[in-house]
């Protein structure tokens, strides 16, 4: 007699059940409301107004336009209108924030543009690998290549983060008072806030990947 065999089977996934490994919150997180605060903040700022200045302005309470710009609370209407006075904007740019494209930036091989940087001078070349121009974090992917001929430089200080990532030669890296050696494969994150650079170079030419985070201002 033959033997049947059951075999037992999973139900399909959705795509919701695949997840980032990273922290970032959900997608789905971002609002109307959201959005429609982060275009009113931004909108502000340009201005240079404060959120006093333009709760006044708006007639409107200062706790208030905070909970809007922080998309706490779904304003009415007649709110988004006064909102929209004061900045001097037409309403239905504040309702084309929710429906803003995402910005996506596509470098080819070797096609990364060179940018002038401090550390030019020094025999540093630095190829910028992508370019956002929304959002409020600025982050600046480079590709730092260090070739014969090139000096140390252990001054760079800058707002934000700084991410490294080690693709050839080798180097004694300067971050504040201490000095890492970083080879092929190796990578540091550091606060861009103290003094840092290249203090040894032991083996070039030398290759490395620096992303740099920092708020927009």
């Amino acid at each position: 007699m033959k033997k049947t065999v059951a075999i037992k089977t999973e139900p399909a996934r959705s795509t919701g059940d695949f997840h980032t490994g990273s922290n970032a919150p959900q997608d789905s997180e971002r609002s109307l409301e959201r959005a429609l605060g982060a275009k009113i903040r931004m909108i502000r700022r340009e201005r240079d107004q404060s959120v006093s200045d333009l709760s006044s302005a708006a007639k409107i309470s200062a706790g208030m336009l905070s909970k809007i710009e922080n998309g706490q609370i779904s304003p009415s209407l007649s709110t988004l209108q006064s909102i929209a006075a004061a900045l001097n904007v037409p309403l239905s740019l504040l309702f084309a924030a929710s429906e803003e494209r995402r910005d996506c930036s596509f470098v080819r091989a070797k096609q990364g543009v060179a940018i002038e940087r401090r550390g030019s001078k020094a025999g540093h070349l630095y190829q910028l690998l992508g370019h956002v121009i929304g959002g409020e974090v600025v982050v600046e992917p480079y590709l730092i290549t260090l070739a014969e001929g090139a000096s140390t430089f252990t001054a760079f200080q800058h707002a934000g983060m700084e991410f490294i990532y080690m693709l050839t030669g080798e180097v004694i890296y300067r971050h504040g008072d201490n000095a890492y050696r970083l080879r092929p494969g190796d990578s540091i994150l550091f606060d861009s806030g103290a003094l840092h650079g290249p203090e040894t170079l032991v083996k070039l030419p030398m290759t490395y990947l620096s992303i740099i985070v920092y708020p927009r201002t």
